[in-house]
């Protein structure tokens, strides 16, 4: 298990909806879209893919199609493996069926607000019971809490079930600090898109994206130089998306890189409730920036 590894750039699917209902065809275009893209490996209901927000059914749905489509192209990730109830949350992955998967990630407890030593309990847990690589998500815009540079690397030295963090922190300090002591088969992937130049030139080995969705060749390409410390190549790319990367989230995610997909002809903008669509402003800065890098792509 140690010597798996998923380095370069993994796209969080969005799960694209029609008229209320998972829109099976447009999930098809996106995942061929990433794909052709040169992504290294794809997210399956993650946070941007609205798990949370979709019932059991549907989720089995996603998770089989993606599987279906992808037909072992690139190792895959499932993302929905978040609870703040350690119980339940070992118990669902004790018998979930994990075939066609090559990790699980799981956010660390929301609400609640655990100690450090609950989340490093939490999680050894789930290493009892998973029987797949973890990656721990660390996300305390979400969650509420931090999981300290400390208790990711105790975890990492616990065991070799930890394959990742995707960290999304947005603390340099805190990632530099994991790269600096973690043992050699545990990685630090991005979970912050405009993030991920700077953490890789510290020894970041990859990320988690919301942007690959609608960009995944400048975005992938991005990763790989800066991967092959090309950084002047790497900072180029890096340009191109600046500057869209802010209306991705002034609305929320995946509110934003929806309508950038609308935009792009991928997918409908629609989301589920509590979220909501992105505004007419939003979109309409959105295609600004848009026009700027598909004119900017065709020069690079």
């Amino acid at each position: 298990m140690n010597r798996f590894r998923l380095r370069g750039t993994g796209v969080a699917l969005v799960t694209p909806f029609k008229n209320g209902k998972v829109d099976f065809d447009a999930l098809e275009n996106v995942i061929e879209h990433c794909i052709r893209g040169g992504v290294e490996f794809l997210v399956s209901l993650g946070t941007t893919g609205e798990a949370i927000t979709l019932n059991p059914k549907e989720c089995r749905e996603v998770l089989d199609f993606t599987i279906k489509i992808n037909a072992g192209r690139l190792p895959l990730v499932v993302g929905f493996f978040g609870d703040n109830d350690t119980a339940r949350l070992t118990e669902k992955i004790a018998h979930f069926d994990f075939t066609g998967f090559d990790a699980l990630m799981s956010s660390s407890p929301s609400y609640n607000k655990p100690s450090q030593e609950g989340i490093f309990q939490h999680y050894m847990k789930v290493a009892e019971v998973s029987p797949l690589p973890i990656i721990i998500y660390n996300v305390p815009s979400r969650t509420a809490s931090n999981v300290t540079a400390a208790t990711i690397l105790r975890l990492a030295h616990a065991s070799e079930k930890f394959l990742a963090v995707k960290e999304a922190a947005g603390d340099m300090v805190q990632a530099m600090q994991i790269i600096k002591n973690k043992p050699e088969h545990f990685q630090l992937l991005s979970g912050d898109d405009p993030l991920t130049l700077p953490l890789i030139s510290c020894g970041a080995e990859g990320v988690i994206s919301v942007i690959g969705n609608a960009f995944p060749h400048t975005f992938s390409s991005m990763v790989r130089a800066a991967l092959d410390e090309d950084f002047v190549a790497a900072r180029q790319l890096n340009d191109i998306l600046l500057d869209v990367h802010p209306w991705l989230y002034v609305d929320g995610n995946p509110s934003g890189v929806k309508a950038a997909m609308e935009i792009l002809g991928l997918c409908s903008k629609e989301v589920r409730l509590p979220l909501a669509p992105a505004t007419d402003k939003t979109i309409s800065e959105l295609k600004i920036e848009i026009e700027k890098v598909l004119v900017a792509q065709t020069v690079n």
